[in-house]
C-alpha cells in the first residue's frame, strides 16, 4: 500500500459554486492527464513579487508555495520546492501545455499536464442531493478484508468539497473537490504525489461506484458508509524490539559526509526522537515540520532528533540535494543521515535497524531514553491537515517525551 499521505478538514467560507467572472485572473486550472483518459485537477495561482513570479499550488486550505520558476521566450520551467519534481510548459496568455516530471526509484516519471486561466477545479451546477459532512468507514479494494480499515472524514459546504482519508499505512493529505447531484470528486497534487477520488452517492450513509486514481496509471475501487465511531488501526505497521534487544546501534554519513552515531556524545544522557523518513514522502514533510518545530522549542529540555533517510537511490550526492529541500524548508537543525539503502530496498530494516521488526511505513519513529533504551514506537503520525488526528497525535508525542524527561 501506500507510504502516508493526508488531507484537509477545514472549511472554506466560500461555497463552490461561483459564476465564472468570479474567479481571480491569476487562477489556474491544472490538469494531469492519464493514459486512461482520467485527469486528475488541481488550482494554482501565479503572482508578481517584484521582479519574479510566485506560484501557490491550492488544495484545501494548504497553499504551496514555488518559488523557482524560470520563464524564457514562450516556456516556464518550474522546480518544486520539495522532491525530485519540475514541470516544463510552453505558455501563451490563457493556456499552458507541457509535462510534470518526477523522479522515482526507477526510471523519471512523465504525465502530460496543460493549465487554462481562469478555470475552476471541478464545475458542475447541479445542487448536491446529500451532505457528506462527517466521518465514513471505508474499504479500499486493496485492503482485501470483509470489514473496512480506513476512514474518511469529509467537511461540505454547499457543493464544495473538502476531505481527507486515512489508512493503517498512511493518509492522503489535503485534497478538495465538488459533490453535484448524487456525484462527488476529490482531489490533491502535493509536488510528488497526484490525487483523484470520485464516487456516487446511493443516499446520505452510502458511497458506491468509488474509484481512487493516483499517478500515471495507478487505481482502484472502494466504498464507504458513514460511521461517526470509525477508527484506523495502526496494528498491522506496527514495529517492535527483537527479542533480547533493548538498544539501537547504527552509524550514517550526515548531509555533509560527517559519520554520525547514536552513541555520540551528543545523545548521552538525551531523550532520542529517531525520525525513519525519505525526502520523497509527502507525510515526512508534515513530520519534518513537525519535529523541527519541536525540537526547536525543546532541545534545551534535554531532547534530541535524528533522522535516518532511506531514498529512492543508493546515490549519496542525489539524497543529499533531495534531503537539502527539506533542511532549508523546514529549518532543520537536527542530524539528517542518508542510510544509503533504498526505501525499496527488501532488507532495508536488516541493514540499517537489524534489532527491530521490519519497518513497514514511512515516517515512522523510534524513541530512545535517557539510558538510551528503546520505550516507544511511533507508526501512526497523522498531519497538520488532519485537524483533530494531529492534535490527538501531538497530545500523545507531548504526553510520551514529557514522561522520558521526568526519568532520572
Amino acid at each position: 500500500m501506500l507510504y502516508r499521505f493526508i488531507c484537509s478538514l477545514i472549511i472554506l467560507s466560500c461555497t463552490f459554486s461561483f459564476a465564472q467572472n468570479n474567479i481571480p485572473k491569476d487562477t489556474w486550472r491544472a490538469a494531469l492527464h492519464r493514459d486512461d483518459g482520467i485527469d486528475i485537477i488541481f488550482n494554482f495561482t501565479l503572482q508578481q513579487v517584484g521582479t519574479k513570479k510566485i506560484m501557490y499550488i491550492t488544495n484545501g486550505s494548504e497553499q504551496i508555495k514555488v518559488y523557482n520558476i524560470r520563464f524564457y521566450k514562450d516556456s516556464v520551467f518550474i522546480q518544486m520546492p520539495l522532491f525530485e519534481s519540475s514541470f516544463r510548459v510552453k505558455v501563451d496568455k490563457d493556456n499552458w501545455n507541457g509535462v510534470w516530471m518526477k523522479g522515482t526509484s526507477g526510471s523519471l516519471q512523465v504525465i502530460p499536464f496543460t493549465a487554462e486561466r481562469q478555470k475552476p477545479r471541478f464545475t458542475g451546477s447541479a445542487p448536491a442531493n446529500y451532505n457528506i459532512t462527517g466521518r465514513w468507514a471505508v474499504n479500499f479494494s486493496s485492503d482485501h478484508q470483509d470489514k473496512p480499515t480506513s476512514l474518511a472524514e469529509f467537511v461540505q459546504k454547499g457543493n464544495r468539497l473538502t476531505g481527507t482519508f486515512l489508512t493503517a499505512s498512511g493518509d492522503y493529505r489535503y485534497q478538495e473537490g465538488i459533490v453535484t447531484g448524487t456525484k462527488f470528486m476529490l482531489s490533491g497534487f502535493d509536488g510528488a504525489h497526484a490525487f483523484l477520488f470520485t464516487g456516487t452517492l446511493s443516499n446520505a450513509h452510502t458511497i458506491t461506484n468509488a474509484t481512487y486514481y493516483s499517478g500515471a496509471r495507478y487505481k482502484e475501487s472502494w466504498t464507504a458508509t458513514r460511521d461517526p465511531n470509525a477508527k484506523v488501526s495502526t496494528d498491522p505497521v506496527a514495529m517492535y524490539l527483537k527479542p533480547g534487544e533493548e538498544k539501537l546501534n547504527f552509524s550514517f554519513h550526515d548531509l555533509r559526509g560527517k559519520m554520525v552515531s547514536i552513541n555520540d556524545e551528543r545523545f548521552r544522557n538525551k531523550v532520542v526522537i529517531i525520525q525513519l523518513m525519505g525526502s520523497w514522502c509527502p507525510n515526512c514533510m508534515d513530520e519534518t515540520a513537525f519535529l523541527s518545530n519541536y525540537y526547536n522549542k525543546n532541545k534545551s529540555r534535554g531532547v534530541e532528533v535524528v533522522s535516518l533517510a532511506y531514498e529512492y537511490s543508493t546515490d549519496f550526492n542525489r539524497s543529499v540535494a533531495s534531503l537539502q529541500k527539506f533542511q532549508k524548508r523546514f529549518d532543520v537543525k537536527y542530524p539528517m543521515l542518508v542510510t544509503g539503502v533504498t526505501v525499496i530496498d527488501s532488507l532495508r530494516t536488516e541493514k540499517t535497524l537489524p534489532q527491530v521488526t521490519q519497518i513497514k511505513v514511512f515516517p515512522s519513529s523510534i524513541i530512545i531514553d535517557k539510558k538510551g533504551k528503546v520505550r516507544f514506537f511511533d507508526t501512526d503520525f497523522f498531519g497538520q491537515g488532519t485537524g483533530q488526528y494531529f492534535i490527538a497525535y501531538t497530545k500523545e508525542f507531548n504526553k510520551k517525551i514529557d514522561q522520558l524527561l521526568k526519568e532520572k
